[in-house]
């Protein structure tokens, strides 16, 4: 009889990014502007807005686009009082449609950088083109390891021991850009698709904070620069 797995300790998990340990400057006199977007439950959208509300992230979310008019997110948006647009995709016969009715609203609200975090849908050149090389994805795999949907269950039909969750710039293949941050965390015999879901869940948390920190860093030090 197989014995339970405890869940992952700290001393469990890995991270494969050498920005683990940057220092986080925080500048709340030119915090940078986030859009969000979502599809379900939103619980990165949560770690993101709470990082925020403590002083932890030199950012603030200048709104929230669901497109799933049943998604739990908008709940937490409106706990706590940040702008949330409802996009039902449904209503659009064109992805390129759809996505510029995005853009319209993330350019009005003053967004400098796009988020998604649980966003379901394929993006296309509009969007990307939009704000190229400024939108980041969270995926729940160690890309480029099980890129697309039902990656934890695609890990744990592939037998791996190692799975994790990946902070990666978004491109037009799905999954594919540029890795900003990695986090690893172990795979336990007797796992289900649940169970390793909320190891993963918990490292996302952590990496979208860093990549976006960093990200706000970068950008303060490039307005330094501008005379």
């Amino acid at each position: 009889m197989s014995i339970p797995a405890p869940e992952a300790s700290a001393m469990d998990l890995a991270l494969v990014s050498p920005i683990e340990h940057a220092q986080i400057t925080l500048d709340e006199r030119s915090p940078l502007k986030l859009g969000l977007m979502a599809s379900g439950t939103g619980s990165n959208f949560v770690a993101i807005a709470d990082a925020i509300a403590q002083h932890r992230l030199a950012a603030q979310i200048q709104l929230l686009i669901y497109n799933n008019p049943e998604a739990p997110v908008v709940e937490h948006a409106q706990e706590r009082n940040i702008p949330a647009h409802l996009l039902n995709h449904r209503h659009f016969s064109q992805r390129e449609t759809f996505d510029q009715e995005i853009v319209t609203l993330l350019q009005a609200a003053d967004v400098e950088w796009v988020v998604m975090v649980g966003w379901m849908r394929r993006v296309t050149p509009v969007l990307i083109d939009a704000f190229p090389d400024r939108i980041i994805n969270i995926h729940p795999s160690l890309l480029p390891s099980f890129p697309g949907i039902r990656a934890i269950e695609q890990a744990l039909d592939h037998g791996v021991k190692i799975s994790g969750c990946t902070v990666h710039l978004v491109r037009l293949e799905v999954d594919s850009g540029p890795i900003l941050i990695q986090a690893a965390v172990p795979v336990y015999p007797d796992d289900t698709p649940a169970r390793l879901h909320r190891r993963i869940q918990t490292q996302e948390h952590r990496i979208i904070i860093q990549a976006i920190a960093q990200i706000a860093e970068h950008h303060r030090l490039q307005n330094l620069l501008i005379p």
